[in-house]
């Protein structure tokens, strides 16, 4: 059922392509607008791979979000094509309005109109036929499906580094994932091997271990004494590299690492023709997301469009900062904790530094238990008269019926905010003056899909 599910994403994709070719052969603009994540940055360097390759030229801007100016921004731009990526599911109907023909690459839930009925638009978006935008597919995915018909498989390793960055890989790929990874290894343009999944193989390995986010290892991730002390307890030196180690000590340090995560060795994935720092798909997802954390969008999209040199060190840099960053602020949750309700629990913040970080804090305070699994995790981040809120669960709690993306779109659209997203993870902005209001709500909502 489901590859029938999948050939009609295909074939909405194909459309999507072949209205793209049109624009490209007529020399026109294609007017670019994505989200500034890792997978938004990816569906970027996608789509404007893509385009350049075909000899075409595009306009390409990063947002947080679209809000309301910058729709009003896109309506008074005249170009022949606007393509959406990782963005414009809940805007169908504004974007059917726009100046031009459309395309919306998006994986979010759908919240309004499909767009079946706007002639100028081609909405591709999993959601509309069946498939689950949070693991079978990313909007690098989605961006990568519009232009698989111009033949461009040698995209579909950043349409994967996409998916790293919007955490559909755990226990392996799914899917329309799947169906891209296939392609991708058997075209060479990705390799497949089984290897210890640690943040660095050249930095000191205590570093390296607590750099180790993605997957995280309780008492260790995070944690700079926490590593050292483990290195010290199985008798291997901290300061050595994992590079400089025996192949009996490897495999000690790998046995004893899989007894805290068993997903720490597995199945790694990387592109043999990248530079050494992006081989790894997903190091290059997080150098991406960094980029992105940074507000240096346009840094990681030269990465994606072959700008080596000046751009790699840049993120990697970013990356470094970001590994810090995280370091202060799960030691701050470790002292502090979360505020618990019934359903929920929040995070609140008003300090600069943490106030980028707060969604990834939320998703390893869960994964290294320093969090309660068994209530979603919503932080909130105060700016000015707003708070930015992120929204972070466990797959086994929205298998028994928690979804986060329609609790925030629910409880901020009372509050005259906005919000939405994925079961799984989700995002909203709503007035600092409700914030007492909506925390009470979206604990009742959650309430509400629990006794479901």
């Amino acid at each position: 059922m489901n590859q029938n599910k999948q050939h009609y994403l295909l074939n909405r994709a194909e459309e999507a392509g072949l209205l793209l070719k049109e624009h490209l052969d007529k020399d026109h603009v294609v007017r670019v607008i994505s989200h500034n994540d890792s997978d938004g940055i990816s569906a970027a360097g996608v789509i404007c791979n893509a385009i350049s390759q075909e000899g075409g030229k595009f306009h390409v801007t990063m947002v947080p979000r679209l809000k309301e100016e910058v729709l009003n921004r896109l309506t008074r731009e005249k170009y022949e094509l606007f393509f959406f990526c990782d963005m414009g599911s809940g805007f169908v109907e504004r974007i059917s309005r726009l100046n031009g023909q459309a395309i919306i690459a998006d994986h979010h839930q759908t919240m309004d109109q499909t767009g079946d009925d706007a002639e100028n638009l081609i909405h591709v978006n999993p959601h509309l036929f069946g498939l689950d935008g949070t693991r079978d597919v990313s909007a690098s995915g989605v961006t990568y499906l519009t232009v698989r018909p111009l033949e461009k498989v040698e995209l579909s390793g950043l349409a994967l580094v996409g998916a790293f960055g919007d955490m559909q890989y755990s226990d392996g790929f799914q899917g329309v994932n799947q169906t891209i990874l296939t392609e991708a290894t058997e075209s060479g343009v990705v390799e497949e091997q089984e290897d210890l999944k640690i943040a660095s193989k050249v930095e000191p390995l205590y570093k390296a271990l607590a750099h180790t986010f993605q997957p995280a290892i309780p008492g260790i991730s995070g944690d700079l004494e926490g590593s050292q002390a483990f290195l010290e307890k199985i008798g291997i030196s901290y300061g050595i590299k994992f590079t400089d180690l025996a192949n009996e000590e490897k495999d000690f340090l790998t046995e004893h690492l899989t007894k805290l995560n068993p997903q720490i060795f597995g199945s790694v994935y990387s592109i043999p023709k990248e530079n050494p720092a992006l081989r790894n798909l997903e190091n290059y997802s997080e150098i991406l997301d960094a980029c992105g954390k940074n507000k240096h969008y346009s840094v990681g999209l030269s990465i994606c469009l072959g700008d080596r040199e000046s751009a790699i060190a840049e993120g990697v840099e970013f990356l470094n900062k970001y590994h810090e960053s995280l370091i202060k602020g799960l030691s701050w949750i470790r002292r502090e904790g979360s505020q618990e309700m019934e359903h929920v629990q929040y995070l609140y913040t008003e300090d600069k530094e943490k106030k980028k970080i707060m969604g990834t804090l939320a998703t390893l305070g869960i994964d290294l238990d320093i969090l309660n699994p068994q209530k979603p995790v919503i932080t909130l981040s105060r700016m000015h008269d707003q708070i930015k809120v992120s929204g972070r669960t466990t797959m086994e709690m929205t298998g028994k019926g928690v979804n986060l993306g329609f609790a925030l779109e629910q409880a901020a659209k009372s509050f005259n905010g906005a919000g939405g997203g994925h079961t799984i993870a989700a995002g909203a902005v709503v007035p600092y003056r409700e914030l007492e209001n909506f925390k009470n709500l979206v604990n009742d909502i959650v309430s509400t899909q629990l006794s479901g």
